[in-house]
């Protein structure tokens, strides 16, 4: 089943950032780094399920309360990408980073505004 573009940033950029943590952890594997790659795993596709599940929350509170969450994951990805860049273990592209970045403020916006 493809993904189908909902037409909605923050649930498209988070799709699309799960599906590069994926292939970027699948190299941190590669190379030995397991734990570090699973505890990157399951942190950056985290964020968007949560956001996924947001979309069908009962309640404002709800939905603010599952993009909390997501918000949460978006920064232990960080923390993760950030540890990898700082020990020199592996390399991490900008364009990761800053997709990181893209959606901790997205989500910060969102939650503000709602």
């Amino acid at each position: 089943m493809a993904y189908v573009p909902r037409n909605n940033a923050i649930v498209d950029k988070s799709f699309h950032f799960a599906c590069e943590i994926v292939v970027y952890t699948q190299q941190l594997k590669a190379q030995g780094f397991y734990e570090i790659g699973s505890q990157l795993l399951k942190s950056g596709t985290s964020i968007g399920a949560n956001v996924r599940e947001s979309q069908r929350a009962v309640s404002t509170k709800d939905f603010k309360n599952k993009l909390s969450i997501a918000l949460k994951e978006a920064e232990e990805t960080q923390y993760w990408l950030q540890i990898i860049e700082h020990t020199e273990i592996a390399e991490v592209s900008k364009a990761l980073s800053e997709n990181c970045e893209e959606l901790i403020r997205l989500l910060v916006s969102i939650i503000k505004n709602s």
